[in-house]
Protein backbone atom coordinates (compact mmCIF):
# COMPACT_ATOMS: atom_id res chain seq x y z
CA UNK A 1 0.00 0.00 0.00
CA UNK A 2 2.73 2.52 1.03
CA UNK A 3 4.78 1.45 -2.26
CA UNK A 4 1.19 2.59 -4.19
CA UNK A 5 0.57 5.80 -2.81
CA UNK A 6 4.53 6.46 -3.05
CA UNK A 7 4.24 6.17 -6.57
CA UNK A 8 0.71 7.92 -6.76
CA UNK A 9 3.01 10.71 -4.91
CA UNK A 10 5.41 10.79 -8.18
CA UNK A 11 2.98 11.22 -10.15
CA UNK A 12 0.80 13.98 -8.86
CA UNK A 13 4.58 15.86 -8.56
CA UNK A 14 5.11 15.49 -11.96
CA UNK A 15 2.00 16.47 -12.95
CA UNK A 16 1.94 19.72 -10.85
CA UNK A 17 5.84 20.26 -12.43
CA UNK A 18 4.05 19.40 -16.45
CA UNK A 19 1.21 21.90 -15.65
CA UNK A 20 3.78 24.83 -14.11
CA UNK A 21 5.89 24.25 -17.40
CA UNK A 22 2.62 24.76 -19.59
CA UNK A 23 1.65 27.89 -17.29
CA UNK A 24 5.04 29.35 -17.78
CA UNK A 25 4.91 28.69 -21.91
CA UNK A 26 1.39 30.17 -21.73
CA UNK A 27 2.48 33.32 -20.12
CA UNK A 28 5.63 33.83 -21.82
CA UNK A 29 4.60 32.78 -25.31
CA UNK A 30 -0.05 33.00 -25.10
CA UNK A 31 0.11 32.55 -28.87
CA UNK A 32 1.46 29.16 -28.76
CA UNK A 33 -0.67 27.55 -26.76
CA UNK A 34 -4.30 29.51 -28.38
CA UNK A 35 -6.00 29.31 -31.20
CA UNK A 36 -7.07 32.24 -33.19
CA UNK A 37 -10.55 32.08 -31.55
CA UNK A 38 -8.63 32.29 -28.05
CA UNK A 39 -6.22 34.65 -28.96
CA UNK A 40 -9.41 36.76 -29.64
CA UNK A 41 -11.10 35.99 -26.12
CA UNK A 42 -7.82 37.12 -24.53
CA UNK A 43 -7.30 40.63 -26.55
CA UNK A 44 -3.90 39.40 -27.90
CA UNK A 45 -3.47 41.78 -30.85
CA UNK A 46 -1.34 40.12 -33.63
CA UNK A 47 2.38 41.64 -34.55
CA UNK A 48 2.75 43.48 -38.15
CA UNK A 49 6.29 42.40 -40.03
CA UNK A 50 6.53 45.01 -43.01
CA UNK A 51 9.11 44.31 -45.14
CA UNK A 52 9.13 47.57 -47.81
CA UNK A 53 11.36 46.60 -51.10
CA UNK A 54 11.45 49.49 -53.35
CA UNK A 55 11.36 49.53 -57.07
CA UNK A 56 10.53 45.90 -57.20
CA UNK A 57 8.35 44.60 -59.67
CA UNK A 58 7.06 40.85 -59.70
CA UNK A 59 10.45 39.39 -60.53
CA UNK A 60 10.58 37.10 -58.31
CA UNK A 61 10.59 32.83 -58.38
CA UNK A 62 7.37 32.85 -57.12
CA UNK A 63 5.87 34.54 -60.00
CA UNK A 64 7.11 33.00 -62.58
CA UNK A 65 10.77 34.48 -63.17
CA UNK A 66 12.73 30.97 -63.16
CA UNK A 67 16.05 32.77 -64.08
CA UNK A 68 16.02 34.53 -60.54
CA UNK A 69 17.38 33.54 -57.54
CA UNK A 70 14.40 34.37 -54.21
CA UNK A 71 14.32 31.39 -52.18
CA UNK A 72 13.39 33.12 -48.92
CA UNK A 73 10.97 35.11 -50.54
CA UNK A 74 9.28 32.00 -52.06
CA UNK A 75 8.77 30.40 -49.33
CA UNK A 76 6.87 33.08 -47.31
CA UNK A 77 4.61 33.05 -50.63
CA UNK A 78 4.00 29.49 -50.13
CA UNK A 79 3.67 29.65 -46.29
CA UNK A 80 0.78 32.90 -47.08
CA UNK A 81 -1.18 33.97 -50.03
CA UNK A 82 0.41 35.52 -53.13
CA UNK A 83 -1.30 37.98 -55.28
CA UNK A 84 -0.54 37.78 -58.75
CA UNK A 85 -2.85 41.28 -59.81
CA UNK A 86 -1.31 43.95 -57.57
CA UNK A 87 -0.98 47.36 -58.66
CA UNK A 88 0.48 50.45 -57.56
CA UNK A 89 -1.91 53.65 -57.50
CA UNK A 90 1.32 55.93 -58.38
CA UNK A 91 4.53 54.65 -59.77
CA UNK A 92 6.55 57.35 -58.20
CA UNK A 93 8.10 56.22 -54.99
CA UNK A 94 7.40 59.13 -52.62
CA UNK A 95 3.93 59.47 -53.94
CA UNK A 96 2.83 55.63 -53.83
CA UNK A 97 4.25 55.50 -50.14
CA UNK A 98 2.10 58.41 -49.19
CA UNK A 99 -0.55 56.62 -50.52
CA UNK A 100 -0.52 53.22 -49.59
CA UNK A 101 0.19 54.47 -45.55
CA UNK A 102 -2.62 57.39 -45.33
CA UNK A 103 -4.91 54.50 -47.91
CA UNK A 104 -5.70 57.20 -49.96
CA UNK A 105 -5.85 58.02 -53.72
CA UNK A 106 -3.91 60.29 -55.69
CA UNK A 107 -5.23 63.42 -57.19
CA UNK A 108 -4.75 66.08 -59.90
CA UNK A 109 -2.81 68.16 -56.74
CA UNK A 110 -2.05 65.68 -54.33
CA UNK A 111 0.86 62.51 -54.48
CA UNK A 112 2.41 63.44 -57.54
CA UNK A 113 6.50 62.84 -56.86
CA UNK A 114 8.77 62.08 -55.21
CA UNK A 115 8.97 65.12 -53.44
CA UNK A 116 5.27 64.26 -51.39
CA UNK A 117 5.29 64.98 -47.88
CA UNK A 118 1.69 63.35 -46.40
CA UNK A 119 2.31 65.99 -43.33
CA UNK A 120 1.90 68.62 -45.78
CA UNK A 121 -0.75 67.31 -48.29
CA UNK A 122 -3.04 65.41 -46.29
CA UNK A 123 -2.22 66.73 -42.65
CA UNK A 124 -5.61 65.67 -41.26
CA UNK A 125 -5.04 62.24 -42.41
CA UNK A 126 -4.54 59.36 -39.98
CA UNK A 127 -1.56 57.43 -41.20
CA UNK A 128 -1.52 53.52 -40.64
CA UNK A 129 1.48 53.81 -38.13
CA UNK A 130 -0.43 57.19 -36.00
CA UNK A 131 -3.52 54.60 -35.78
CA UNK A 132 -1.34 51.51 -34.51
CA UNK A 133 0.32 53.94 -32.39
CA UNK A 134 -3.01 55.03 -31.05
CA UNK A 135 -4.17 51.22 -30.60
CA UNK A 136 -1.06 50.65 -28.01
CA UNK A 137 1.27 49.12 -30.71
CA UNK A 138 5.38 50.07 -30.52
CA UNK A 139 5.84 51.59 -33.95
CA UNK A 140 8.93 51.33 -35.66
CA UNK A 141 9.96 52.83 -38.61
CA UNK A 142 13.62 51.61 -40.26
CA UNK A 143 15.09 52.03 -43.57
CA UNK A 144 12.57 54.02 -46.23
CA UNK A 145 9.10 54.09 -44.89
CA UNK A 146 7.44 57.23 -45.88
CA UNK A 147 10.26 58.48 -48.75
CA UNK A 148 11.68 61.35 -46.11
CA UNK A 149 12.41 60.26 -42.71
CA UNK A 150 10.91 63.18 -41.21
CA UNK A 151 7.83 63.26 -42.39
CA UNK A 152 5.26 62.62 -39.93
CA UNK A 153 7.55 61.76 -37.65
CA UNK A 154 5.40 61.38 -34.93
CA UNK A 155 3.92 58.62 -36.23
CA UNK A 156 6.38 56.13 -35.01
CA UNK A 157 8.32 55.43 -31.74
CA UNK A 158 11.44 55.31 -33.36
CA UNK A 159 12.86 56.86 -36.69
CA UNK A 160 15.78 55.33 -38.07
CA UNK A 161 18.01 54.98 -41.02
CA UNK A 162 21.70 54.37 -41.54
CA UNK A 163 23.92 56.97 -41.34
CA UNK A 164 20.60 59.70 -41.53
CA UNK A 165 21.30 60.69 -37.50
CA UNK A 166 24.94 60.66 -37.40
CA UNK A 167 26.90 63.82 -36.51
CA UNK A 168 28.16 65.84 -39.55
CA UNK A 169 30.18 68.89 -40.42
CA UNK A 170 28.07 69.87 -43.29
CA UNK A 171 24.61 71.78 -40.85
CA UNK A 172 22.66 68.94 -42.75
CA UNK A 173 19.68 67.76 -41.64
CA UNK A 174 19.28 64.29 -41.03
CA UNK A 175 17.09 63.83 -44.67
CA UNK A 176 19.26 66.36 -46.30
CA UNK A 177 22.11 64.54 -45.11
CA UNK A 178 21.32 61.02 -45.61
CA UNK A 179 20.22 61.73 -49.11
CA UNK A 180 23.82 63.00 -49.72
CA UNK A 181 24.55 59.57 -48.44
CA UNK A 182 22.52 57.01 -49.91
CA UNK A 183 24.29 55.83 -53.28
CA UNK A 184 26.47 53.74 -51.13
CA UNK A 185 29.36 53.43 -52.67
CA UNK A 186 32.22 50.65 -51.59
CA UNK A 187 34.66 50.83 -54.40
CA UNK A 188 37.23 53.23 -53.93
CA UNK A 189 36.97 54.87 -57.53
CA UNK A 190 33.28 54.75 -57.07
CA UNK A 191 33.51 56.33 -53.71
CA UNK A 192 36.42 59.12 -55.06
CA UNK A 193 34.08 59.46 -58.11
CA UNK A 194 30.95 60.26 -56.13
CA UNK A 195 32.06 62.71 -53.32
CA UNK A 196 33.93 64.62 -56.18
CA UNK A 197 31.23 64.65 -58.76
CA UNK A 198 28.16 63.86 -56.53
CA UNK A 199 27.56 61.54 -59.28
CA UNK A 200 28.76 57.64 -59.42
CA UNK A 201 28.03 54.57 -61.28
CA UNK A 202 24.01 52.85 -61.72
CA UNK A 203 25.89 49.44 -59.98
CA UNK A 204 28.74 48.40 -58.31
CA UNK A 205 29.88 44.76 -57.12
CA UNK A 206 31.90 44.87 -54.23
CA UNK A 207 33.46 42.20 -52.63
CA UNK A 208 32.24 42.76 -48.65
CA UNK A 209 29.81 40.94 -46.66
CA UNK A 210 26.24 41.15 -46.49
CA UNK A 211 26.19 43.83 -43.35
CA UNK A 212 28.18 46.31 -45.49
CA UNK A 213 25.51 48.16 -47.68
CA UNK A 214 22.97 50.34 -46.39
CA UNK A 215 20.13 47.20 -46.53
CA UNK A 216 22.55 45.06 -44.61
CA UNK A 217 22.79 47.57 -41.79
CA UNK A 218 19.28 47.65 -41.42
CA UNK A 219 18.65 44.12 -41.49
CA UNK A 220 20.84 44.22 -38.34
CA UNK A 221 18.52 47.00 -37.10
CA UNK A 222 15.21 44.89 -37.69
CA UNK A 223 17.45 41.75 -35.49
CA UNK A 224 18.21 43.50 -32.83
CA UNK A 225 14.46 45.60 -32.79
CA UNK A 226 12.93 41.82 -32.97
CA UNK A 227 15.09 40.62 -30.00
CA UNK A 228 13.79 44.02 -27.80
CA UNK A 229 10.40 43.61 -29.11
CA UNK A 230 10.18 39.93 -27.41
CA UNK A 231 10.63 41.73 -24.17
CA UNK A 232 8.03 44.22 -24.60
CA UNK A 233 4.91 42.35 -23.76
CA UNK A 234 3.18 45.13 -26.30
CA UNK A 235 2.36 44.39 -29.84
CA UNK A 236 4.22 45.71 -32.97
CA UNK A 237 4.02 47.26 -35.40
CA UNK A 238 7.87 46.87 -37.05
CA UNK A 239 8.79 47.77 -40.64
CA UNK A 240 11.67 46.92 -42.96
CA UNK A 241 12.01 49.51 -45.89
CA UNK A 242 15.12 48.06 -48.24
CA UNK A 243 16.43 50.99 -50.50
CA UNK A 244 17.07 47.65 -53.04
CA UNK A 245 16.17 46.98 -55.71
CA UNK A 246 16.49 50.99 -56.52
CA UNK A 247 19.45 52.72 -58.40
CA UNK A 248 22.12 52.43 -58.37
CA UNK A 249 22.08 48.11 -58.30
CA UNK A 250 24.95 48.10 -55.23
CA UNK A 251 25.43 44.49 -54.10
CA UNK A 252 27.67 42.24 -52.30
CA UNK A 253 29.81 40.31 -55.43
CA UNK A 254 28.86 36.69 -54.68
CA UNK A 255 25.17 37.83 -55.30
CA UNK A 256 26.30 39.13 -59.16
CA UNK A 257 27.83 35.39 -58.70
CA UNK A 258 24.35 34.20 -58.72
CA UNK A 259 23.90 35.11 -61.82
CA UNK A 260 25.43 34.15 -65.47
CA UNK A 261 25.99 36.62 -67.43
CA UNK A 262 25.62 34.79 -70.79
CA UNK A 263 22.36 33.88 -70.00
CA UNK A 264 21.09 36.92 -68.95
CA UNK A 265 18.46 38.73 -71.79
CA UNK A 266 17.31 41.79 -72.94
CA UNK A 267 13.55 41.61 -73.14
CA UNK A 268 12.25 40.53 -75.97
CA UNK A 269 10.30 44.45 -76.86
CA UNK A 270 13.52 46.15 -75.66
CA UNK A 271 14.34 47.95 -79.10
CA UNK A 272 10.95 49.45 -79.68
CA UNK A 273 8.22 50.83 -78.49
CA UNK A 274 4.24 50.07 -78.48
CA UNK A 275 2.67 50.18 -81.94
CA UNK A 276 0.67 53.11 -82.10
CA UNK A 277 1.44 54.01 -78.67
CA UNK A 278 1.93 57.89 -78.03
CA UNK A 279 4.78 60.05 -77.71
CA UNK A 280 3.53 61.23 -74.27
CA UNK A 281 2.86 57.61 -72.66
CA UNK A 282 7.11 56.81 -73.56
CA UNK A 283 9.79 57.45 -70.14
CA UNK A 284 12.93 59.63 -71.06
CA UNK A 285 14.27 57.53 -67.92
CA UNK A 286 15.67 60.60 -66.32
CA UNK A 287 16.57 58.91 -63.02
CA UNK A 288 18.53 56.61 -64.50
CA UNK A 289 20.51 59.18 -66.93
CA UNK A 290 22.01 60.97 -63.56
CA UNK A 291 24.99 58.46 -63.53
CA UNK A 292 27.95 58.56 -64.40
CA UNK A 293 28.04 55.85 -66.96
CA UNK A 294 25.06 55.89 -68.64
CA UNK A 295 24.59 58.32 -71.35
CA UNK A 296 22.46 61.58 -71.39
CA UNK A 297 20.61 60.71 -74.52
CA UNK A 298 19.73 57.85 -76.80
CA UNK A 299 19.83 54.23 -75.94
CA UNK A 300 21.97 52.17 -73.85
CA UNK A 301 24.55 49.56 -75.70
CA UNK A 302 23.44 45.97 -75.80
CA UNK A 303 26.40 45.56 -73.11
CA UNK A 304 25.75 47.95 -70.70
CA UNK A 305 21.58 46.97 -70.81
CA UNK A 306 23.26 42.79 -69.39
CA UNK A 307 24.79 44.74 -66.99
CA UNK A 308 22.11 46.94 -65.70
CA UNK A 309 19.67 44.00 -65.74
CA UNK A 310 22.47 41.82 -63.92
CA UNK A 311 22.76 44.31 -61.49
CA UNK A 312 19.01 44.60 -60.61
CA UNK A 313 19.21 40.45 -60.33
CA UNK A 314 21.97 40.73 -57.93
CA UNK A 315 19.96 43.27 -55.74
CA UNK A 316 17.16 40.74 -55.80
CA UNK A 317 18.82 37.74 -54.35
CA UNK A 318 20.67 40.19 -51.68
CA UNK A 319 17.61 41.58 -50.36
CA UNK A 320 16.01 38.34 -50.30
CA UNK A 321 18.58 36.93 -48.28
CA UNK A 322 18.60 39.59 -45.76
CA UNK A 323 14.57 38.75 -45.48
CA UNK A 324 15.50 35.93 -45.13
CA UNK A 325 17.79 36.58 -41.99
CA UNK A 326 14.87 38.53 -40.73
CA UNK A 327 12.40 35.95 -40.67
CA UNK A 328 14.44 33.09 -39.42
CA UNK A 329 15.15 36.05 -36.59
CA UNK A 330 11.36 36.12 -35.71
CA UNK A 331 11.35 31.99 -35.01
CA UNK A 332 14.20 32.26 -33.49
CA UNK A 333 12.42 34.85 -31.41
CA UNK A 334 8.82 32.70 -31.77
CA UNK A 335 7.13 35.59 -32.80
CA UNK A 336 6.15 33.90 -35.77
CA UNK A 337 3.52 32.29 -34.51
CA UNK A 338 2.04 35.69 -33.84
CA UNK A 339 3.29 38.45 -36.52
CA UNK A 340 1.68 39.01 -39.80
CA UNK A 341 4.47 39.38 -41.82
CA UNK A 342 3.47 41.72 -45.42
CA UNK A 343 5.58 42.10 -48.35
CA UNK A 344 5.44 44.84 -50.91
CA UNK A 345 7.19 47.62 -53.20
CA UNK A 346 5.94 50.80 -53.95
CA UNK A 347 5.89 50.38 -57.59
CA UNK A 348 7.16 48.45 -60.40
CA UNK A 349 9.99 48.71 -62.85
CA UNK A 350 10.86 49.03 -66.21
CA UNK A 351 14.20 47.16 -67.47
CA UNK A 352 14.42 48.28 -70.35
CA UNK A 353 11.05 47.22 -71.80
CA UNK A 354 10.02 49.37 -75.16
CA UNK A 355 13.05 51.18 -74.81
CA UNK A 356 12.43 52.02 -71.24
CA UNK A 357 13.97 52.13 -67.72
CA UNK A 358 13.05 52.75 -64.25
CA UNK A 359 9.49 53.54 -63.21
CA UNK A 360 7.23 56.83 -64.07
CA UNK A 361 4.87 55.54 -66.95
CA UNK A 362 1.41 53.92 -66.96
CA UNK A 363 2.88 50.91 -68.53
CA UNK A 364 2.12 47.87 -66.65
CA UNK A 365 6.11 47.03 -65.78
CA UNK A 366 6.06 49.98 -63.89
CA UNK A 367 2.53 49.69 -61.62
CA UNK A 368 2.47 45.59 -61.23
CA UNK A 369 4.09 44.90 -57.06
CA UNK A 370 4.49 41.95 -55.85
CA UNK A 371 2.37 40.94 -52.58
CA UNK A 372 2.27 38.54 -50.12
CA UNK A 373 0.66 38.28 -47.60
CA UNK A 374 1.09 35.94 -44.43
CA UNK A 375 -1.32 35.42 -41.26
CA UNK A 376 0.28 32.80 -39.00
CA UNK A 377 -3.51 33.07 -37.56
CA UNK A 378 -4.64 31.57 -40.57
CA UNK A 379 -4.73 28.05 -42.32
CA UNK A 380 -5.52 29.21 -45.75
CA UNK A 381 -2.54 29.18 -48.19
CA UNK A 382 -1.84 29.59 -51.74
CA UNK A 383 -2.06 32.25 -54.61
CA UNK A 384 -4.94 34.59 -56.15
CA UNK A 385 -5.38 36.39 -58.93
CA UNK A 386 -7.63 38.66 -57.48
CA UNK A 387 -7.53 42.29 -58.69
CA UNK A 388 -5.90 44.81 -55.80
CA UNK A 389 -3.78 47.72 -55.34
CA UNK A 390 -2.11 48.95 -52.48
CA UNK A 391 -4.44 51.51 -51.38
CA UNK A 392 -6.42 48.32 -50.00
CA UNK A 393 -3.63 47.48 -47.73
CA UNK A 394 -4.51 49.91 -45.02
CA UNK A 395 -7.93 48.79 -44.57
CA UNK A 396 -6.50 45.26 -45.13
CA UNK A 397 -3.66 45.68 -42.08
CA UNK A 398 -6.25 46.94 -39.58
CA UNK A 399 -9.03 44.35 -40.43
CA UNK A 400 -6.69 41.52 -39.47
CA UNK A 401 -5.47 43.04 -36.72
CA UNK A 402 -9.44 44.28 -35.03
CA UNK A 403 -8.79 47.51 -35.35
CA UNK A 404 -11.31 50.30 -35.92
CA UNK A 405 -10.63 52.47 -39.43
CA UNK A 406 -10.86 56.16 -39.32
CA UNK A 407 -13.96 57.60 -40.86
CA UNK A 408 -14.71 59.07 -44.70
CA UNK A 409 -10.33 58.49 -45.08
CA UNK A 410 -9.89 55.08 -46.59
CA UNK A 411 -10.41 54.62 -50.20
CA UNK A 412 -9.18 51.31 -50.59
CA UNK A 413 -11.28 47.89 -49.38
CA UNK A 414 -9.97 45.12 -47.07
CA UNK A 415 -8.56 42.17 -48.67
CA UNK A 416 -9.43 39.62 -45.70
CA UNK A 417 -12.10 37.79 -47.60
CA UNK A 418 -9.78 37.44 -50.21
CA UNK A 419 -6.87 35.61 -47.55
CA UNK A 420 -10.33 33.41 -46.77
CA UNK A 421 -10.95 32.57 -50.10
CA UNK A 422 -8.24 33.44 -52.72
CA UNK A 423 -10.76 32.43 -55.60
CA UNK A 424 -12.76 35.76 -54.97
CA UNK A 425 -12.37 37.99 -58.02
CA UNK A 426 -11.45 41.06 -55.98
CA UNK A 427 -12.23 44.72 -57.66
CA UNK A 428 -13.41 45.82 -61.08
CA UNK A 429 -10.91 47.77 -61.64
CA UNK A 430 -7.84 49.98 -59.97
CA UNK A 431 -7.27 53.70 -60.74
CA UNK A 432 -3.57 54.90 -61.20
CA UNK A 433 -2.38 57.78 -61.65
CA UNK A 434 1.03 59.45 -63.07
CA UNK A 435 1.30 62.89 -63.94
CA UNK A 436 -1.83 63.66 -66.17
CA UNK A 437 -2.12 60.37 -67.33
CA UNK A 438 -4.58 57.90 -65.79
CA UNK A 439 -5.33 54.58 -65.82
CA UNK A 440 -7.94 51.87 -65.38
CA UNK A 441 -6.76 48.34 -64.85
CA UNK A 442 -9.29 46.09 -65.29
CA UNK A 443 -9.44 42.23 -65.12
CA UNK A 444 -8.49 42.23 -69.08
CA UNK A 445 -7.75 45.47 -69.61
CA UNK A 446 -5.49 48.08 -68.92
CA UNK A 447 -7.13 51.60 -70.01
CA UNK A 448 -4.88 55.48 -70.03
CA UNK A 449 -6.68 58.35 -70.85
CA UNK A 450 -3.41 61.81 -71.13
CA UNK A 451 -5.71 64.98 -69.87
CA UNK A 452 -4.76 68.41 -70.00
CA UNK A 453 -4.37 69.72 -66.54
CA UNK A 454 -5.73 73.34 -67.78
CA UNK A 455 -9.23 72.44 -69.21
CA UNK A 456 -9.34 68.44 -68.24
CA UNK A 457 -9.89 67.86 -72.51
CA UNK A 458 -8.70 63.92 -73.52
CA UNK A 459 -5.27 64.29 -75.28
CA UNK A 460 -4.63 61.02 -76.37
CA UNK A 461 -5.50 57.55 -74.96
CA UNK A 462 -4.26 53.82 -74.47
CA UNK A 463 -6.05 50.46 -74.67
CA UNK A 464 -4.12 47.23 -74.12
CA UNK A 465 -5.65 43.96 -73.81
CA UNK A 466 -3.94 41.98 -71.40
CA UNK A 467 -6.05 38.92 -72.53
CA UNK A 468 -3.96 38.17 -75.57
CA UNK A 469 -1.10 41.08 -75.21
CA UNK A 470 0.03 41.63 -71.11
CA UNK A 471 3.37 43.02 -72.44
CA UNK A 472 1.72 45.86 -73.65
CA UNK A 473 3.39 45.88 -77.61
CA UNK A 474 -0.31 47.09 -79.33
CA UNK A 475 -2.45 50.24 -78.65
CA UNK A 476 -5.41 49.22 -79.62
CA UNK A 477 -7.35 52.15 -78.58
CA UNK A 478 -7.98 53.56 -82.32
CA UNK A 479 -9.37 49.47 -83.39
CA UNK A 480 -13.09 49.68 -84.25
CA UNK A 481 -13.27 46.29 -82.14
CA UNK A 482 -12.65 48.03 -79.11
CA UNK A 483 -15.30 51.01 -79.17
CA UNK A 484 -17.75 49.43 -76.72
CA UNK A 485 -14.94 48.77 -73.85
CA UNK A 486 -12.98 52.47 -74.60
CA UNK A 487 -16.81 53.84 -73.96
CA UNK A 488 -17.43 51.89 -70.77
CA UNK A 489 -13.97 52.38 -69.00
CA UNK A 490 -14.22 55.82 -70.17
CA UNK A 491 -17.58 56.26 -68.13
CA UNK A 492 -15.94 54.61 -65.54
CA UNK A 493 -13.13 57.02 -65.30
CA UNK A 494 -14.88 59.89 -65.60
CA UNK A 495 -17.88 58.91 -62.98
CA UNK A 496 -15.83 57.32 -60.37
CA UNK A 497 -12.72 59.07 -60.40
CA UNK A 498 -13.79 62.85 -61.66
CA UNK A 499 -12.74 64.64 -58.30
CA UNK A 500 -9.66 62.65 -58.77
CA UNK A 501 -8.92 64.09 -62.36
CA UNK A 502 -10.01 67.33 -61.95
CA UNK A 503 -8.94 68.50 -58.19
CA UNK A 504 -8.29 68.24 -54.21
Amino acid sequence: MKIILSFMGIILNKMKIFNLILLSLSLSFPYLCCSQHQLKKQNIKPNVLLLYVDDLRPELTCYGSNQIQSPNIDALARKGIKFTNAYCNVPVCGASRASMLTGMLPTKNRFLDYKTFVEEETPEAITLPELFNNNGYITISNGKIYHHLDDRETDWDEVWRPYAFDKNDKGLAPTDYWQSLWKDYHLDENRLKYKETDRGPAYESAEVPDSTYIDGLLTEKVIRDLKKLKQSNKPFFLTAGFINTHLPFNAPKKYWDFYNRSEIKQPENYNYTPKDAPLISISNWQEMRGYSNIPKKGQVSDSLAIDLIHGYYATISYTDALIGKILNELKNQALDKNTIVILISDHGYNLQEHTQWAKFTNYNTSTQVPLIIYNPLSKVRGSTDALVSLIDLYPTIIDLCDLKEPEKQLDGISLKPILKNPQLEGKSYVFIKKENGFTLKTKDFSYTEFIKPKDNSIITRMLFDHRTDKAENFNVAGHSDYENIISELNFILHSNFQENIEGK
